[in-house]
């Protein structure tokens, strides 16, 4: 796809400085600019490469006066960083914007679905599912029975949703994501052997929700496994069964959290981080990368550490675990001199 300079500035509302006819089919940064590229200079420590880029086109802010002679056409606007922003995702929609109904493909009794809707080949939709608008289905996903889906979602190749899921408006589901697998539920007889606890519950996916590749969301064993509006998903989670995650919340990957927690809104929990199950995370609790979680957490508190403890407080235990050796070194030459005084005093 081409742009010109002139089309670039009308999506952005900004002002043409140079050849409004200049083209470019690709994005770079500015320090890697070449013919026919696109880029932007909005931090100053790259104020530089604005006389040496080979881009064809830069998007700055409109403070921006050249102090020399430069090549690239300019588009100016008020902020360059969230006009390029704002012109990736206009860029990102105009390549996923696809319709039709591709073969082989199955669609079952009872489906319905709205307008301009994109199903790739070889995908499944399983009986009475129910589809929104300008909702896109690439290749090779699976689709369950009685599951809905809300308008503008993606969801993309490979991935699986079960039966009875239900999905909002805007949602993002990525590549090999699996969306109501059965929970991890089994009970031990008296000789120890495991019976599975039927999962007969469903995942709810509320509207704005990003979900990473290879992520999994359990089903609940009764009721709903609750991801709530606007989360965001990273790559690699695990999401147990009957959990529920709080509007806003975002969760790096490889995180796993265990059934029946409730995490709270607008929390903040990085990567590699481990819930145990039945717990309360509060709202707006940030939890640092590998830490451990295995108690109820209140509101607005810091947590780092395997078992977790406060941030603060881990941070200025860690100075003594560097120093840990030394401080062995002077308790046992303490415990020795004071072993010494005594026998003196005793002799």
């Amino acid at each position: 796809m081409k742009f010109t300079a002139e089309q670039i500035a009308g999506i952005l509302e900004g002002e043409v400085v140079g050849n409004p006819n200049a083209e470019v089919f690709k994005l770079s940064k500015i320090e890697e600019g070449s013919e026919g590229s696109l880029t932007f200079l909005a931090n100053p420590k790259y104020l530089n490469y604005i006389y040496s880029t080979q881009a064809t086109i830069t998007i700055v802010n409109n403070t921006f006066t050249p102090e020399s002679p430069i090549s690239t056409t300019l588009i100016k606007v008020e902020d360059a960083y969230k006009s390029f922003s704002k012109l990736l995702e206009y860029y990102n929609q105009v390549k996923l914007m696809k319709s039709g109904i591709e073969q082989p493909s199955v669609i079952s009794e009872g489906v319905t679905y709205g307008e301009n809707l994109y199903l790739g080949s070889f995908c499944y939709l399983g009986k009475n599912v129910v589809i929104g608008e300008n909702v896109k289905i690439y290749p090779n996903s699976f689709v369950g029975d009685n599951v809905t889906i809300g308008d503008n979602t993606i969801i993309f190749a490979g991935a699986r949703i079960y039966s009875e899921t239900e999905i909002g408006k805007n949602c993002v589901i990525h590549s090999g994501a699996i969306i109501g697998s059965d929970g991890f539920g089994f009970v031990p007889n008296e000789e120890g052997v495991y019976s599975k606890v039927p999962q007969i519950g469903n995942v709810i996916i509320e509207d704005n929700v990003d979900i990473g590749s290879c992520t999994t969301i359990d089903r609940a064993t009764l009721g709903s496994t609750i991801i709530r509006k606007g989360v965001k998903l990273d790559n690699q989670i695990q999401i147990a069964h009957n959990v529920e995650i709080g509007k806003n919340t975002v969760i790096a990957a490889q995180t796993g959290v265990a059934g029946s927690t409730k995490i709270g809104t607008s929390c903040i929990i990085g990567g590699q981080v481990g819930i145990a199950g039945h717990l309360k995370i509060g709202n707006n609790v940030k939890v640092q990368a590998q830490s451990g979680i295995g108690k109820n957490i209140k509101d607005n508190d810091v947590i780092q550490g395997s078992p977790s403890f406060g941030y603060n407080d881990f941070n200025k235990s860690y100075v003594h675990f560097k120093n840990l050796p030394k401080i062995v070194s002077d308790l046992e030459a303490l415990k020795k001199q004071v072993t010494n005084e005594n026998s003196i005093n005793n002799g």
